[in-house]
């Protein structure tokens, strides 16, 4: 009897010690801690593990699609009209991008690669073949015309030269010739006089089996978030393109890999030599990818706002003071001086005025903001699509007849679409990761659980002792009679 008694009283005692240790567990967040601590320690460039793997030679397979904006209506534009486009596409490109050259050094802590990029037209996936024509603003003659707008004796032969060659504003080319490069014969002709001048012109010339420079990463060894983050590139810690040291520094990974254990309120910082620039994402919404838990990020429209809205961007108007407005970037200071702009797709996020001046923009945030979905916990990109327009700024330059009465405009010639889903081998993975996740994260949970259930036992012992004796009571008066 004893005993027994001794077995209820330890079970009400053990389930109490389970509650306080579970609840204690629980406000301390001590196993949550620990899986950090070990993804941390895990998610590092380094040989032989699945984030160098991954960083390395991404498994999942990356697209690059083109959509074209095609002119019709060359000939009223140049009468001072409303331009009007019309999107074509998509043009499809399975990309590939090895990091190569790859050296460790600074015992581990740092990371030497170039990323080459090489991209395979896919025909199934595209609106039509490369053999595609597409009419759209005549970007050499646009530059060439710019730069020596102020120059009356040289604008003057060159657009001889043009005139008798029957160049224009406008020029009709296939897609592959638009992407990857077409001798130019307005350039061609420069060339004499300048020998050091690329007579051949392409959006993305020299950009296929090619690289944007050597990059030197931190590989996360010394501190988890600076994991794949950007030290320098091409040898520099900052750019020289813009006006101010903020807007020149290099800040953050190269937008393909970012640290583990993300957390709502952190601000993503990449940088991209696309846009000669450095920019950064802020946390927007809880996804799911795949079945897998994610975050997602995306570019506020702060980033490319004008200085009214953001002053942190006074550096970016070049010439200093020249701003174009929000949603736009004029990057004509690192493309050789072509008058290039770039946006969002639509100039989605941009000024009323920039959709306004070309019929046939239609921005959609669904169709036209960048975002990156990531694993909290391993920092894996699940789903990324990183869209960027390139425009052309256009105006009329009086020494050159062919510009016409043409409107000052951001003109509209293509956006990208480059984009990324994880594989099905890497949903397996992270799938396990994020049960183990979920089990030690449930320990305290359980513990707690356990604690009530052996209570309630506790309790239903407690109630089964006193009950006989209370019966044996009731019954005794019946025996002695």
């Amino acid at each position: 009897m004893v005993l027994k008694t001794c077995c209820v009283y330890s079970t009400g005692v053990f389930s109490l010690l389970l509650l306080i240790l579970g609840v204690s567990l629980v406000l301390s967040g001590v196993f949550p801690h620990l899986l950090h601590l070990a993804v941390e320690t895990e998610v590092v460039l380094k040989n032989d593990t699945e984030a160098f793997e991954a960083w390395e030679n991404p498994p999942a397979p990356i697209y690059m699609q083109f959509y074209f904006f095609n002119v019709t209506n060359p000939l009223e534009v140049l009468d001072g009209d409303r331009p009007a486009v019309v999107e074509i596409g998509p043009y499809t490109y399975r990309e590939y991008r090895p990091m190569e050259q790859v050296v460790f050094h600074d015992n581990g802590t740092k990371v030497t690669a170039v990323n080459t990029k090489t991209y395979i037209f896919q025909r199934n996936m595209s609106r039509g073949p490369e053999s595609d024509l597409i009419r759209t603003v005549n970007i050499p003659a646009m530059t060439v015309m710019e730069r020596f707008k102020d120059h009356s004796i040289e604008a003057n032969l060159i657009s001889a030269y043009m005139r008798s060659q029957g160049e224009g504003l406008f020029t009709t080319r296939t897609v592959g010739e638009l992407l990857w490069g077409y001798e130019d014969g307005l350039l061609k002709a420069l060339k004499r006089l300048s020998p050091d001048l690329d007579d051949v012109f392409g959006l993305f010339y020299k950009a296929n089996a090619s690289n944007d420079g050597e990059y030197v990463f931190f590989t996360g060894q010394q501190n988890y978030k600076d994991f794949a983050r950007v030290d320098t590139w091409n040898g520099e810690r900052s750019l020289n393109w813009w006006t101010s040291d903020e807007c020149n520094m290099i800040n953050g990974t190269n937008g393909a890999s970012f640290h583990p254990v993300l957390t709502k309120n952190e601000m993503l910082y990449m940088f991209s030599s696309d846009l000669c620039r450095s920019l950064y994402a802020l946390y927007e919404d809880e996804v799911t990818v795949k079945g897998i838990p994610g975050y997602r990020f995306s570019p506020p429209s702060e980033v490319f706002a004008n200085v009214t809205v953001n002053p942190d961007n006074a550096g970016f108007c070049v010439p200093a003071g020249n701003c174009l407005g929000s949603g736009v970037l004029n990057v004509s200071a690192c493309k050789q001086g072509a008058p290039i702009i770039m946006s969002s797709p639509h100039f989605y996020q941009a000024d009323e005025k920039f959709v306004q001046d070309v019929f046939g923009m239609m921005p959609q945030k669904e169709q036209h903001q960048t975002v990156i979905d990531l694993n909290p916990l391993t920092g894996f990109v699940l789903q990324a699509a990183k869209r960027l327009q390139v425009n052309v700024y256009v105006e009329k330059i009086p020494t050159f007849s062919q510009t016409g009465n043409v409107r000052t405009v951001v003109f509209p010639v293509v956006y990208l679409n480059e984009s990324v889903v994880i594989d099905e081998a890497s949903v397996e993975k992270l799938k396990q990761i994020v049960l183990e996740k979920n089990v030690v994260e449930n320990i305290p949970f359980m513990l707690i659980g356990l604690g009530i259930f052996l209570g309630l036992v506790f309790m239903f012992l407690m109630c089964r002792q006193k009950i006989p004796e209370s019966t044996a009571a009731e019954r005794q008066p019946l025996l002695s009679s």
